[in-house]
């Protein structure tokens, strides 16, 4: 990574203190200059396990929501002089090892969001233990989304990304969700003010310890992406202004399709 590139990792955080110490440690020595832990209230040790980790760590006094921790940690993010923000679940579910590949792609022009990938077949996503009704809708969704995005990406759903500065200096993600549904918001925002989307592969692992949303809450998180999929498409036709995507784009920054 060019030293003048600075690159921040970002932890939304909640009840991971049987996970961190491990998600921490698997990050490579030298791939990002600053850290932080939001943690949602949670009520485990998932502070204390980041202070004796030395990680600088923000705690929300209430559960806010998963997509209200992100908007902490980008506001956060936004403050330092970082040129790349990476989100990393801290419960080891996603391989932190691959933090600065997704920096480096970010860093030599090539996009401006990168994705991991957990999908690159079917036997290997189950064999990983991804629920099969998961998996299925996680295809059928992403279908979808490509076709309204003008897209070819094979997992919109994943939790790993990292960003270039200005596309969340950009997009209006305080205006998104502050549930589950923020990831499809923001991923939308991103390809409608003009910016790149890639991704690399990243290996499946479900465990215990691993967070997931049950059956319910996939069903309220898959109604909300559909939602989201109707006003963009809503918006575009001039039928229905939405302030997700009606802000301007920052100076500099691609202008919206």
């Amino acid at each position: 990574m060019d030293s003048q590139t600075k690159v921040m990792v970002v932890m939304p955080a909640f009840r991971a203190e049987a996970t961190l110490r491990e998600t921490f440690a698997a990050i490579p020595a030298g791939s990002y200059d600053h850290i932080l832990v939001v943690d949602d209230c949670s009520d485990d040790r998932t502070v204390e396990v980041a202070a004796e980790l030395g990680i600088p760590t923000v705690r929300h006094d209430a559960n806010r929501g998963y997509g209200a921790n992100q908007k902490t940690c980008y506001e956060a993010a936004l403050a330092t002089d970082a040129d790349i923000v990476v989100m990393l679940h801290p419960d080891n579910q996603y391989d932190p090892r691959l933090v600065p590949v997704m920096a480096e792609i970010i860093r030599l022009g090539i996009c401006d969001m990168v994705m991991g990938s957990r999908i690159r077949s079917r036997r290997q996503v189950l064999a990983g233990g991804m629920p099969r009704w998961k998996y299925f809708t996680n295809r059928a969704t992403t279908l979808a989304e490509n076709f309204l995005l003008g897209t070819a990406l094979g997992d919109l759903h994943s939790g790993y990304r990292a960003y270039r500065r200005s596309v969340l200096e950009t997009v209006p993600f305080q205006d998104n969700s502050d549930d589950f549904v923020f990831d499809q918001e923001l991923i939308m925002q991103a390809r409608h003010f003009g910016f790149e989307i890639g991704e690399v592969p990243v290996p499946v692992r479900y465990f215990d310890d691993a967070s997931s949303i049950d059956l319910r809450r996939s069903l309220v998180y898959g109604w909300g992406a559909v939602r989201c999929m109707g006003a963009l498409s809503a918006h575009r036709a001039g039928i229905r202004k939405d302030s997700r995507f009606s802000r301007a784009a920052a100076s500099g920054a691609p202008r919206p399709e």
